[in-house]
């Protein structure tokens, strides 16, 4: 017989002599349910029995990506403190906003400084959707009015900056405004854009936009938003400050000036701005029918080249080449290019290269109306010689006083401030002064002698917006206009009409290195005052950071 005990001692399974058989007399583990969620059998569990001790009232933490239990919306800090601090900036009052503007922008977010807000209407300050809706609508004004894209942003920032919004992030390209604020990190940001499709030449309200954005950017001011939503809406109803018969008469007395300029004499001053006039009204039909600027540029250079080839054929002994030169003089898009140039310069190469295209069709365009005209002419037996543009005579007291007028009518069609056309007329003629100097005196190449005449219009363009807290553009761009490479330009379409290909693309070629010489001499001469002039964090890491620091890698 078998012993009992001895049955009871051998094992009824493998499982019996497992190393995690719980020893006899321990109760065995509980089964977790299989849908209990709340259950971790993580190594970073908590064991049984140990609870951590949480303040009264705490709420229990979660996830890392979760809002911090001392965090509260409503009551949110100025900034994100980053561990190595917040470098120190100095605001100073008596600096321009954009100066400021540009400093901030210049630097992440996370290292912008952000004092408490001063909200302007009360406590909880305004609606972030009305802020950023007037933020878009003034630089929609700015952009569509011809300023840089980096003073646009500055503006954009400033709005947003004088409501509250420091965390902010304004972007711009050439038809697109955009704009993004996030109250925090861990709230989702707001973001809102607007498209500009009409452009206009308006400096009077261009600088009554700068105007608002001064009051709105000064600390001691405090301007509603229903305040500033009015004066956005009279800057924007406000008529031009000239009539429309005084710009077609500036156009006129612009293009005569300009043929002074290459030599002309008065019946050449004459037939030019009578060309002038004539294209311009040609040119403000077409806009009326709805036609695009190229076709406008197109027909608004064939009147005065029609009346120079006109007065060759007739046997008047008159410059038929200045006639022709001085009708360009009121086209060449001497103002987008300076835009575009600045863009590139100052690493918005989307917009610049959108405005820098925008110019070439403009050119394309006045080549393509003085083309067909100097075809014909030439296929009449009209005798046009290239060879003019050595023949230039130096006047110098006639040229500076044609100069002065070329750039007060460019001030006029620019419909600028009459308080700036006298500041302008005056740069104008400074800058040609340095050229005449330079070029016929010196016998420096005309391309080094317009970038450093260029160079001092942008300097002092941007001495005269910085006493006045104002945009740089009205006191630069009328200013350029005696160097604009008008003649350069007629000669090498001559050339190509007279099937001179290679002769033509010379002349081609050295009117674009001008323009691109008063392009980047206006830009340079901007940059170097503020190398010079006082700047929010010059000398420290917080200063005005370049666009890109690397070298071509």
């Amino acid at each position: 017989m078998s012993d009992p005990e001895a049955e009871d001692r051998k094992p009824q399974s493998d499982e019996a002599r497992s190393a995690f058989t719980p020893p006899a007399g321990v109760a065995p583990p509980q089964p977790q349910a299989a849908d209990d969620e709340s259950s971790t059998t993580s190594e970073f569990a908590l064991p049984e029995g140990l609870d951590v001790p949480q303040p009264p009232g705490a709420e229990a933490e979660g996830s890392a990506f979760s809002t911090p239990r001392t965090y509260s919306a409503k009551h949110a800090p100025p900034a994100f403190t980053p561990a190595t601090g917040i470098p120190v900036v100095s605001l100073a009052k008596d600096v321009p906003w954009q100066d400021r503007m540009r400093t901030m922008l210049r630097m992440p977010v996370a290292e912008r400084p952000a004092p408490e807000p001063v909200h302007k209407e009360d406590e909880s300050g305004p609606a972030v959707p009305r802020v950023l809706d007037l933020t878009l609508r003034i630089g929609e004004l700015l952009l569509a009015g011809g300023e840089g894209a980096e003073d646009v942003e500055a503006a954009m920032f400033a709005v947003c900056r004088s409501y509250g919004l420091d965390r902010c992030e304004p972007g711009v390209t050439f038809t697109l405004l955009s704009i993004s604020y996030q109250p925090s990190l861990v709230d989702d940001p707001v973001t809102a854009s607007r498209t500009v499709r009409r452009r206009g030449t308006d400096y009077t309200r261009l600088a009554a936009v700068y105007g608002l954005v001064d009051d709105l950017s000064d600390p001691e001011t405090s301007i509603s938003l229903e305040e500033a939503y009015r004066r956005l809406a009279e800057i924007r109803r406000n008529r031009h400050p000239y009539p429309g018969w005084v710009l077609t008469v500036s156009g006129g007395l612009l293009a005569g000036a300009a043929s002074v300029l290459v030599g002309g004499d008065a019946l050449v001053f004459v037939a030019a701005a009578l060309g002038a006039m004539l294209g311009d009204r040609l040119a403000w039909l077409c806009a009326g029918r709805g036609l695009p600027e190229f076709y406008q540029f197109t027909v608004a250079a064939m009147p005065a080249a029609a009346i120079g080839v006109a007065l060759q054929l007739a046997n008047v002994d008159v410059k038929a080449s200045a006639v022709i030169t001085g009708g360009l003089f009121a086209l060449l898009p001497g103002r987008a290019l300076v835009a575009g140039v600045q863009d590139g310069l100052t690493g918005f190469y989307i917009t610049a290269s959108a405005r820098l295209l925008e110019v070439m069709y403009f050119f394309v365009g006045i080549v393509v109306g003085v083309l067909v005209v100097l075809y014909f002419g030439v296929k009449l037996g009209a005798e046009l010689n290239p060879d003019e543009a050595l023949s230039v005579s130096e006047r110098p007291v006639l040229q500076i006083a044609a100069s002065m007028l070329l750039s007060l009518t460019f001030a006029i069609l620019l419909q600028q401030e009459r308080s700036t056309v006298l500041m302008v007329t005056l740069n104008g003629g400074v800058a040609w002064s340095v050229y005449g100097a330079m070029h016929y005196a010196g016998d420096i190449s005309p391309v080094a002698s317009t970038a450093v005449a260029a160079g001092l219009v942008g300097l002092f363009g941007q001495l005269l917006s910085r006493y006045r807290f104002a945009s740089a553009l009205p006191y630069t761009t009328a200013a350029i206009g005696p160097l604009l490479p008008g003649s350069a330009t007629y000669f090498g379409l001559l050339s190509i009409a007279q099937s001179e290909v290679d002769k033509g693309l010379v002349s081609l070629s050295k009117a674009a290195a001008l323009a691109m010489a008063i392009a980047i001499g206006v830009n340079l001469g901007s940059e170097i005052s503020r190398l010079f002039l006082r700047l929010p964090g010059a000398g420290g890491a917080a200063g005005r950071r370049a666009a890109k620091r690397t070298r071509g890698f």
